[in-house]
């Protein structure tokens, strides 16, 4: 059987209701390149709403094979002991609380595989002890929110580290990725080693856990970038792992 991949939402506000015109209501929402990306690496995507019942954490993992952290909002200071700035972008307290629940007991119950993207490695390194820069240009790093460049178009470089799991599988140690974020990795989570800097100012790009599990975090978006085979060889190695538990 094909592994179950849970992969996580985001929030926002819709304009219409089924019931009545114009009645604002939440939503979860998920790019449908991250339902693609995961059927094109041979699983079975299962979205995962921001449950308002964490004691539910447990059941949810236990039904699933692997986890994909999707991309979204920033992730509010408060939970890795810092102030908000005015550089800081909006905060969904539900998400955050649901996906740091979820990473925690996936991260330290199980040994299922992860893969973090983008909003996605800041949560993985926030649940297991680290902090985030809260605005990368305020804290003297070059801009990485390449918003100018279409979401499936390489935008700047990336070094990977010889050894690491991610040189495996991208083949190589220089790789081009997207670029859509203002946060980033500020002190690493102990439970991972940087697998990934950027090739312009030595910012954190990508994460993983030393070992033999699959827990991996990228600043980018591969699932923007699946024409390519570095973010093909992503998925299917993740998707491989997951259908091994």
């Amino acid at each position: 059987m094909r592994p179950l991949i849970g992969i996580s939402c985001s929030m926002g506000q819709a304009i219409y209701s089924m019931i009545q015109d114009n009645v604002p209501q939440l939503q979860h929402r998920l790019g449908d390149n991250y339902v693609k990306a995961i059927v094109q690496a041979g699983g079975v995507p299962v979205l995962l709403p921001n449950n308002v019942d964490l004691s539910s954490v447990e059941e949810i993992v236990a039904g699933l094979d692997g986890f994909v952290l999707s991309g979204g909002g920033d992730v509010d200071p408060a939970l890795f002991g810092q102030r908000a700035t005015g550089a800081l972008g909006a905060v969904t307290p539900r998400r955050d609380d649901f996906e740091l629940a979820l990473t925690r007991y996936i991260m330290q119950e199980t040994d299922k595989p992860v893969l973090g993207i983008c909003r996605g490695i800041q949560v993985m390194n926030v649940a297991m002890g680290g902090t985030l820069h809260i605005d990368l240009p305020s804290d003297g790093k070059l801009c990485h929110s390449l918003t100018m460049y279409p979401r499936n178009v390489r935008s700047h470089d990336v070094k990977i580290l010889p050894g690491t799991r991610l040189e495996a599988i991208m083949e190589g140690t220089r790789g081009r990725v997207n670029s859509f974020h203002h946060q980033a990795i500020r002190q690493l989570a102990d439970s991972f080693a940087v697998s990934a800097v950027s090739a312009e100012d030595d910012v954190v790009e990508a994460v993983e856990m030393p070992g033999e599990r699959f827990a991996v975090g990228v600043q980018w978006h591969p699932e923007e970038l699946t024409e390519f085979k570095e973010a093909k060889a992503l998925f299917r190695s993740f998707v491989e792992a997951a259908a091994k538990k």
